[in-house]
């Protein structure tokens, strides 16, 4: 049961972890003098993004050490 526990605590912090390094280097990009549209939908677009790309880094990431953690099983 505690393992449960610290394997959903480990994908929140993954997920945080890579939705804020997505929304730092989108904004370190800024991709808002490219978008012309008005600056709070310019906003929420990158905000989106981040999220978007960031969970789905995330998810990869985890999915690897998932695979990787399974294979030990393979060798056993």
């Amino acid at each position: 049961m505690q393992l449960v526990g610290i394997s959903s605590l480990v994908t929140i912090i993954s997920h945080l972890f890579f939705v804020s390094v997505a929304f730092w280097a989108i904004q370190s990009t800024h991709v808002e003098k490219y978008l012309h549209m008005p600056m709070m939908p310019g906003k929420v677009l990158i905000v989106l993004v981040s999220v978007l790309l960031g969970f789905t880094c995330s998810e990869f990431f985890l999915s690897v050490i998932n695979n990787i953690h399974n294979l030990i099983f393979m060798f056993k």
